[in-house]
């Protein structure tokens, strides 16, 4: 299989950007520590490389310009540390010729990882070599308890989408959910949207509301492509709330629907149709009266 990107180019745009950042120490550090692995190949070398990178290359912040960015889609570096964004490219150093090889280094990596280096190794999964062996590794990460371990998973990683099967994919989504991540940054949201999966959000709004809480609002862009009879009446009691984000959520799933109920309940207010249509109400303007709100509190 070998990539699924450009490897030799992604790895000299990375390792740009690591230079406009880092110091000429820090390059020097970058020079040894790379000369030593392509002579020498010596594994211990290379994840202690991996290991001592916040310590010698820092954890500034990194800043793409818009070309970089560009560049690097649909994989985004946006908002990594310079260590990490070190231990991205160093991982694109390791040779693909042997297989077994190539997996069990990068496996030996994950056991041996502490927090900031499972979210150096979930974030570069895009950029991995077979693709197809990390899809375990990956639901496993999904069952993580650690924030920022499900957020390299979650948001803006093509991974999930392109590789996971429905069940694994369905539980990633539902677990965003139900730690609270921007379900928003998902990659692959609305392609990977599925029947069952509607489903499972719908019994988990009952599960909320049935306790009193709230429901979030971007679970009805799952079920939106998927109304029918059986949970047309968890859009129309979204349609009546008393919080615009949620009124709005509905008049964005009836859009997608093909259901006539649903089209007929979107007719009721024009208005928010016309927003629609002409892009001024989307999910992502949903979503940033959502973070907005949160701002406030």
């Amino acid at each position: 299989m070998g990539y699924a990107y450009d490897e030799p180019k992604i790895s000299a745009r990375l390792y740009q950007i690591i230079h406009r950042h880092a110091s000429d120490k820090v390059m020097q550090w970058i020079a040894t520590r790379l000369n030593a692995w392509r002579e020498q190949h010596a594994m211990q070398q290379f994840n202690l490389a991996f290991s001592a990178a916040p310590r010698f290359v820092g954890r500034d912040e990194v800043t793409l310009t818009p070309e970089e960015t560009a560049a690097l889609q649909p994989f985004t570096v946006n908002g990594y540390t310079l260590d990490r964004l070190f231990r991205v490219w160093w991982l694109l150093q390791l040779p693909i010729g042997q297989q077994e090889k190539y997996v069990s280094s990068i496996e030996n990596l994950f056991h041996a990882a502490e927090m900031n280096e499972q979210v150096a190794l979930y974030g570069a999964l895009p950029l991995l070599a077979f693709p197809e062996a990390w899809k375990l590794r990956t639901a496993e990460g999904i069952r993580s308890n650690i924030g920022v371990v499900l957020e390299a998973i979650m948001l803006r990683n093509p991974y999930p989408a392109a590789q996971l099967d429905e069940p694994a994919w369905n539980q990633l989504v539902l677990k965003a959910f139900f730690t609270e991540k921007p379900v928003h940054l998902i990659t692959g949201l609305d392609q990977r949207a599925n029947p069952t999966l509607a489903r499972i959000l719908c019994d988990y709004a009952h599960e909320r509301r049935a306790a009193g809480r709230t429901v979030h609002p971007m679970l009805w862009r799952l079920v939106g492509p998927f109304i029918n009879e059986n949970n047309f009446a968890d859009i129309e009691r979204t349609w009546h709330s008393e919080y615009h984000a949620d009124r709005e959520a509905a008049a964005l799933a009836c859009s997608m629907s093909a259901y006539p109920p649903a089209k007929a309940l979107l007719a009721q207010r024009p208005e928010m149709g016309t927003d629609i249509t002409t892009g001024k109400l989307t999910w992502d303007t949903v979503a940033a009266r959502l973070n907005g709100a949160q701002m406030a509190h």
